[in-house]
Protein backbone atom coordinates (compact mmCIF):
# COMPACT_ATOMS: atom_id res chain seq x y z
CA UNK A 1 0.00 0.00 0.00
CA UNK A 2 1.18 3.48 -0.80
CA UNK A 3 -0.17 6.39 1.22
CA UNK A 4 0.07 9.60 -0.77
CA UNK A 5 -0.12 12.80 1.24
CA UNK A 6 -1.38 15.27 -1.35
CA UNK A 7 -0.86 18.69 0.19
CA UNK A 8 -1.18 22.25 -1.05
CA UNK A 9 2.03 24.19 -0.52
CA UNK A 10 5.65 24.00 -1.57
CA UNK A 11 9.02 25.30 -0.40
CA UNK A 12 8.51 24.40 3.23
CA UNK A 13 11.02 25.46 5.89
CA UNK A 14 13.83 22.97 6.47
CA UNK A 15 12.41 21.92 9.85
CA UNK A 16 9.18 20.84 8.14
CA UNK A 17 11.01 18.81 5.53
CA UNK A 18 13.24 17.22 8.19
CA UNK A 19 10.30 16.39 10.46
CA UNK A 20 8.23 14.88 7.66
CA UNK A 21 11.16 12.87 6.27
CA UNK A 22 12.06 11.53 9.72
CA UNK A 23 8.77 9.62 9.89
CA UNK A 24 8.22 8.96 6.18
CA UNK A 25 11.57 7.16 5.91
CA UNK A 26 10.67 4.95 8.88
CA UNK A 27 7.59 3.58 7.16
CA UNK A 28 8.06 0.06 5.77
CA UNK A 29 8.04 -0.72 2.08
CA UNK A 30 4.62 -2.37 2.35
CA UNK A 31 3.14 0.84 3.77
CA UNK A 32 5.12 3.57 2.04
CA UNK A 33 4.36 7.27 2.62
CA UNK A 34 4.83 9.66 -0.30
CA UNK A 35 4.35 13.42 -0.43
CA UNK A 36 2.84 15.14 -3.46
CA UNK A 37 3.05 18.91 -3.21
CA UNK A 38 0.51 21.07 -5.01
CA UNK A 39 1.39 24.64 -5.92
CA UNK A 40 -0.43 27.09 -3.69
CA UNK A 41 -1.97 29.88 -5.72
CA UNK A 42 -0.90 33.40 -4.83
CA UNK A 43 -3.22 35.12 -2.40
CA UNK A 44 -3.44 38.88 -2.11
CA UNK A 45 -5.86 41.45 -0.76
CA UNK A 46 -8.02 41.30 -3.89
CA UNK A 47 -7.64 37.56 -4.49
CA UNK A 48 -10.56 35.59 -5.90
CA UNK A 49 -10.54 32.85 -3.25
CA UNK A 50 -13.18 30.72 -4.99
CA UNK A 51 -11.10 30.69 -8.20
CA UNK A 52 -7.92 29.94 -6.25
CA UNK A 53 -9.55 27.04 -4.39
CA UNK A 54 -10.96 25.66 -7.65
CA UNK A 55 -7.51 25.78 -9.27
CA UNK A 56 -5.92 24.00 -6.28
CA UNK A 57 -8.77 21.45 -6.24
CA UNK A 58 -8.16 20.67 -9.91
CA UNK A 59 -4.47 20.02 -9.22
CA UNK A 60 -5.35 17.83 -6.24
CA UNK A 61 -7.87 15.88 -8.35
CA UNK A 62 -5.23 15.25 -10.99
CA UNK A 63 -2.91 13.79 -8.33
CA UNK A 64 -5.56 11.29 -7.18
CA UNK A 65 -5.47 7.99 -9.01
CA UNK A 66 -8.79 6.41 -9.96
CA UNK A 67 -8.20 3.37 -7.73
CA UNK A 68 -7.19 5.40 -4.64
CA UNK A 69 -9.18 5.36 -1.41
CA UNK A 70 -9.56 9.09 -0.79
CA UNK A 71 -9.37 10.51 2.73
CA UNK A 72 -9.93 14.26 3.16
CA UNK A 73 -8.28 15.89 6.15
CA UNK A 74 -11.08 18.08 7.37
CA UNK A 75 -12.02 19.62 10.71
CA UNK A 76 -15.48 18.09 10.31
CA UNK A 77 -14.04 14.62 9.82
CA UNK A 78 -13.81 11.78 12.31
CA UNK A 79 -11.14 12.04 14.97
CA UNK A 80 -9.19 8.81 15.59
CA UNK A 81 -7.10 7.76 18.54
CA UNK A 82 -3.82 6.01 17.72
CA UNK A 83 -5.36 2.52 18.14
CA UNK A 84 -8.30 3.56 15.95
CA UNK A 85 -5.93 4.89 13.28
CA UNK A 86 -4.02 1.59 13.47
CA UNK A 87 -7.31 -0.23 12.82
CA UNK A 88 -8.01 2.11 9.89
CA UNK A 89 -4.58 1.38 8.43
CA UNK A 90 -5.23 -2.36 8.71
CA UNK A 91 -8.57 -1.89 6.92
CA UNK A 92 -6.89 0.18 4.22
CA UNK A 93 -4.26 -2.52 3.70
CA UNK A 94 -6.95 -5.21 3.55
CA UNK A 95 -8.72 -3.26 0.77
CA UNK A 96 -5.63 -3.61 -1.40
CA UNK A 97 -5.85 -0.01 -2.56
CA UNK A 98 -3.54 2.95 -2.25
CA UNK A 99 -4.60 5.83 -0.05
CA UNK A 100 -4.77 9.51 -1.01
CA UNK A 101 -4.77 11.85 2.00
CA UNK A 102 -5.89 15.34 0.94
CA UNK A 103 -4.71 18.52 2.65
CA UNK A 104 -6.12 21.74 1.23
CA UNK A 105 -4.73 25.24 1.24
CA UNK A 106 -5.39 27.94 3.86
CA UNK A 107 -9.13 27.87 3.15
CA UNK A 108 -9.30 24.07 3.20
CA UNK A 109 -10.69 21.76 0.55
CA UNK A 110 -13.52 22.62 -1.81
CA UNK A 111 -16.93 21.10 -1.07
CA UNK A 112 -16.53 18.99 -4.23
CA UNK A 113 -13.28 17.43 -2.97
CA UNK A 114 -14.76 16.79 0.47
CA UNK A 115 -17.75 15.12 -1.20
CA UNK A 116 -15.47 13.00 -3.42
CA UNK A 117 -13.66 11.62 -0.37
CA UNK A 118 -14.44 8.12 0.85
CA UNK A 119 -13.61 9.22 4.39
CA UNK A 120 -12.95 12.41 6.31
CA UNK A 121 -10.30 12.53 9.03
CA UNK A 122 -9.93 15.31 11.60
CA UNK A 123 -6.47 15.57 13.13
CA UNK A 124 -7.69 17.97 15.78
CA UNK A 125 -10.38 20.46 16.62
CA UNK A 126 -7.58 23.02 16.50
CA UNK A 127 -6.61 24.78 13.31
CA UNK A 128 -3.08 23.59 12.58
CA UNK A 129 -0.62 25.35 10.28
CA UNK A 130 -0.40 23.40 7.05
CA UNK A 131 3.35 22.80 7.31
CA UNK A 132 2.85 21.25 10.75
CA UNK A 133 0.05 19.01 9.42
CA UNK A 134 2.59 17.16 7.26
CA UNK A 135 4.68 16.26 10.28
CA UNK A 136 1.70 15.36 12.47
CA UNK A 137 0.23 13.09 9.77
CA UNK A 138 3.56 11.37 9.12
CA UNK A 139 4.19 10.76 12.82
CA UNK A 140 0.60 9.60 13.44
CA UNK A 141 0.79 7.13 10.55
CA UNK A 142 4.16 5.82 11.70
CA UNK A 143 2.92 5.45 15.29
CA UNK A 144 -0.24 3.67 14.11
CA UNK A 145 1.83 1.31 11.97
CA UNK A 146 4.01 0.49 15.00
CA UNK A 147 0.84 -0.49 16.87
CA UNK A 148 -0.12 -2.91 14.08
CA UNK A 149 3.25 -4.70 14.28
CA UNK A 150 3.72 -4.44 18.07
CA UNK A 151 6.83 -2.27 17.65
CA UNK A 152 8.09 -0.65 20.86
CA UNK A 153 7.91 2.93 19.45
CA UNK A 154 4.28 3.32 20.49
CA UNK A 155 5.04 2.41 24.09
CA UNK A 156 7.80 5.02 24.45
Amino acid sequence: MIIRLIAVGQKMPSWVEAGYQEYARRMPRECRLELIEINAAKRGKQADIARIMAKEAEAISQAIQSSDWVVALDVEGKSWSTPQLAQQMTRWQDMGRNIALLVGGPEGLTPELRQQANQKWSLSGLTLPHPLVRIVVAEALYRAWTVTVNHPYHRE
